[in-house]
């Protein structure tokens, strides 16, 4: 086409003879932009920097035609960039934290996060989203009724209904009733909320230990022996009585597997405890005082009745089991009761459901 239409004339001027155009940067991803939008691709561009958004649209809206040649420079020019690209960065320092996400100390993850602000951590509200039902009630329960009205008009309706459940009835239905008032609540206001709700989400205390203290003491009492546990839990009680006894539920060791361990679960554990292990445990287990042989018969009972057999048969060829060799053998089947417990395969027992259920 040698004359110009009136469309023509109105895009960058043309370089003759070449194909090629004068563009700027800004023109070249608005083609970039409009012509993947224009084959049906998602292209995320609430990721960009609200000013870059802004200046994106403007410059959208400024641009009427690009004949053929151009865009097809344009597009293979971008797509030379995208083949000489060999690595890229996370945009600011909410992107490297997200790439650097246990690798580094907790401490100084929470100090970045601090130091950015919450901006920097994209969109508020998804942060909100994410969190935890339990971290959101204490801060509904401080802010107003208009801001807890914006905040549940906000989440999901699943997670409102949960956190509408979480609080007093009275302050929960006045906040259902100011939902009806946020019809003319700003963009700009929801986003300032957003804003405050995500840094006091921020603002939490890092602590040293991932669990607490009574699970942290019966973990290790987990695996201690037998004479030093129940020595210990005889010295915590007398020092705090009810400390220990939370303790004592935290506990799972051998002589708990009858009160805490499913029956249909016992095979599950029998295929992942070495069947000498196995042996020797119940042996050792059937040999002693107390809890133990309730606890060998439970085992035996929930297995299929020929390994029962079996394994009763091996029991007696076995005979009498060093105290330490058994001791070892029935934490080998605690262990792998609790490897199981960690991957979902199996779920313990809580000892309050057990006592409600007697």
């Amino acid at each position: 086409m040698n004359d110009m239409t009136p469309l023509a004339r109105l895009s960058p001027p043309q370089i003759p003879g070449t194909g090629t155009v004068s563009l700027t940067k800004r023109q070249k991803a608005a083609i970039v932009v409009r012509f993947l939008l224009n084959e049906g691709a998602e292209v995320p561009l609430t990721d960009l920097p609200e000013p870059l958004q802004a200046s994106l649209t403007t410059q959208m809206g400024s641009m009427r035609y690009v004949n053929r040649s151009t865009l097809a420079d344009v597009v293979a020019e971008f797509a030379s960039e995208l083949e000489a690209m060999g690595l890229t960065f996370p945009r600011g320092v909410a992107g490297a934290l997200s790439a650097l996400d246990g690798k580094i100390s907790p401490q100084t993850a929470a100090r970045l996060r601090k130091e950015a602000g919450v901006r920097q951590f994209g969109d508020p509200w998804e942060q909100i989203r994410h969190a935890k039902i339990e971290d959101l009630v204490p801060i509904i329960e401080q802010e107003s009724i208009e801001v807890a009205a914006v905040v549940l008009s906000k989440l999901d309706v699943p997670q409102a209904a949960q956190l509408l459940g979480k609080l007093p009835g009275d302050k929960a239905r006045r906040i259902t009733y100011a939902v009806s008032q946020t019809g003319a609540v700003t963009p700009e206001a929801v986003d300032r909320i957003g804003l405050s709700l995500a840094a006091q989400l921020h603002d939490v205390p890092e602590t040293a230990f991932d669990s607490g203290p009574v699970e942290r003491v019966g973990e290790i009492l987990n695996y201690s022996p037998a004479a030093t546990r129940d020595d210990v839990l005889v010295g915590l009680n007398e020092t705090d009585e009810e400390f220990a006894e939370l303790v004592r539920k935290a506990i799972f060791t051998f002589t708990n597997i009858p009160e805490r361990l499913n029956p249909v679960d016992v095979p599950k554990i029998i295929r992942e405890v070495d069947q000498s292990v196995l042996v020797m445990a119940l042996n050792s287990a059937s040999a002693s005082e107390g809890e133990m042989p309730a606890a060998a018969e439970f085992l035996l009972e929930n297995m299929s009745k020929r390994m029962a057999e079996a394994i009763r048969e091996e029991m007696e060829e076995l005979g009498k089991v060093k105290p330490k060799d058994g001791e070892e053998a029935m934490t080998g089947v605690v262990n792998a009761i609790r490897t199981l417990e960690a991957s979902g395969e199996v779920t313990l027992i809580l000892p309050d459901t057990a006592e409600d259920e007697d």
